[in-house]
């Protein structure tokens, strides 16, 4: 990708930025830290400034206001050594009692280390003679001729910790304000990728900046799926279409060949057998023309082309409503259906197209029927979801004691879509139907083996609103 090099170089310039960055900070609070805890003055100027400052008075010294200042500020001593006798031919008032008032010429060329009794000191010729300045004990750490501040040392702990937590706090910022350019960059690409399985929104991303090649593939993506989604929606529309059509012109006939099937079932004049041919063909043609209208309506509803005249209405009037009319369908009262609903469901209402439910409830009662050619007995009970209050919906159950469905066909079952319905299997159109008008309702189908050893399925619709 034409991205990567950008990426490397915008990498390699933002940790030279960085590493610049960090030297110059680094060296500005170094400066800072030696400016705080450096002295008003070095040792050897101080020494230099007092010796200035020191002028012969009658029989011995006076030191000026400037030179005793000096002192002050550092909080020194001074003594002035005779070179001939090795006496203290002068002193400031603050010097310590522990100071020596006669010197050797050994301990003077001692003085060439830097103490006196732990005192770090400073010299400055005088003349013929040596002058000495003395520090507080631990103020400087000195060797030859280097000088550094005991404060400085004994702070050197909380010295590296400032320096380290302000290193880091210098990188915390620069990952930050990487990451928010970084992010800023990802954002709307992040947002598009997210919005590429929907193709009704328009996607198009500026192909500017340095991931602009990424904004580009992703301009690519969007118009190949909108123009495969469209092509898609088209086929669907024409299978559907089709589907539609082929059941209108198939229907025509099919009633020319029911209505010839049932005159010929009724006609006294034709032999036992023949008849019964007959209502065979008039019996398979219904049984036809219902396979037909059900993958019509499987069709509209799996491409949502089926309108849903949704109206609030009391649910079980209208379960009762299905279950007498099969009731009424079965003569020889091989299928008794046992009845469940709780009072307190009375009221009960849901936001229904009230002919698609009706479907499904029947489709469900013929569905046990269908398969059970023996006879069995059926269970309808109307419940909430949950077992507790309306907030969770209304569950519709209808299972028998029947034949029922094995693990595999029920695992079938619950992946099935129309089209891959094939002859042969067993709980076909029927149930997908049921699951299609409960998916359009917002709803759902839970399929499973009954507690009377047959078929149970159950369909769970929300409730109205109040």
């Amino acid at each position: 990708m034409k991205s990567t090099p950008k990426l490397i170089k915008r990498f390699l310039l933002i940790l030279m930025l960085s590493l610049f960055l960090l030297l110059g900070f680094n060296l500005i609070l170094l400066a800072t830290v030696g400016q705080k805890f450096a002295s008003s003055g070095s040792p050897w100027t101080s020494a230099e400034e007092v010796a200035a400052s020191l002028t012969p008075s009658g029989s011995g010294f006076s030191l000026s206001e400037a030179g005793a200042d000096t002192l002050l500020k550092s909080a020194a001593w001074a003594v002035l050594i005779d070179d001939a006798s090795g006496d203290v031919v002068w002193n400031s008032d603050n010097l310590p009692d522990e100071i020596p008032r006669h010197y050797s010429a050994a301990a003077i060329s001692l003085l060439t280390r830097g103490y006196i009794k732990d005192y770090p000191t400073s010299t400055c010729g005088y003349g013929e003679d040596l002058l000495v300045l003395g520090f507080p004990k631990k103020s400087y750490w000195k060797h030859m001729y280097n000088t550094f501040s005991y404060d400085m040392i004994a702070h050197s702990p909380q010295i590296f910790l400032t320096f380290l937590l302000c290193n880091l706090a210098i990188i915390f910022f620069i990952y930050w304000g990487v990451n928010i350019q970084l992010l800023k960059s990802l954002k709307p690409i992040l947002t598009g990728i997210q919005a590429l399985p929907e193709s009704e929104n328009d996607i198009h991303l500026k192909e500017t900046g340095l991931l602009s090649e990424v904004s580009a593939s992703i301009n690519r993506a969007y118009e190949l799926i909108r123009s495969q989604h469209y092509q898609l929606q088209k086929k669907e529309n024409a299978r559907a279409n089709w589907i539609a059509g082929v059941s209108h012109d198939i229907r025509t006939p099919l009633s020319m060949v029911m209505g010839y099937a049932e005159t010929l079932a009724e006609d006294p004049s034709l032999p036992e057998d023949a008849r019964k041919k007959a209502d065979v063909i008039c019996r398979q043609s219904l049984r036809m023309k219902d396979l037909i209208s059900d993958l019509n309506l499987s069709s509209r509803l799996e491409y949502n082309m089926q309108p849903l005249n949704l109206k609030k209405i009391p649910l079980i009037p209208m379960v009762r409503k299905a279950v007498a009319d099969f009731i009424n369908l079965d003569i020889d009262n091989r299928y008794p259906v046992e009845w469940n609903a709780d009072d307190s469901l009375a009221g009960g209402c849901i936001m229904a197209d009230k002919d698609l439910i009706y479907r499904a409830i029947a489709n469900l009662l013929l569905n046990s029927r269908n398969h059970n050619p023996g006879g069995c007995q059926i269970c309808v009970r109307v419940e909430y979801a949950d077992g507790g209050a309306s907030d969770a919906g209304y569950a519709i159950s209808i299972e028998d004691n029947g034949t029922g469905i094995t693990s595999n066909e029920l695992d079938r079952l619950y992946h099935a879509s129309y089209s891959s319905l094939s002859c042969g299997q067993r709980h076909g159109l029927g149930l997908l139907i049921v699951r299609q008008i409960a998916d359009a309702h917002h709803g759902t189908v839970e399929l499973g083996h009954s507690a009377c050893g047959g078929f149970l399925a159950r369909i769970i619709l929300p409730a109205a609103p109040s």
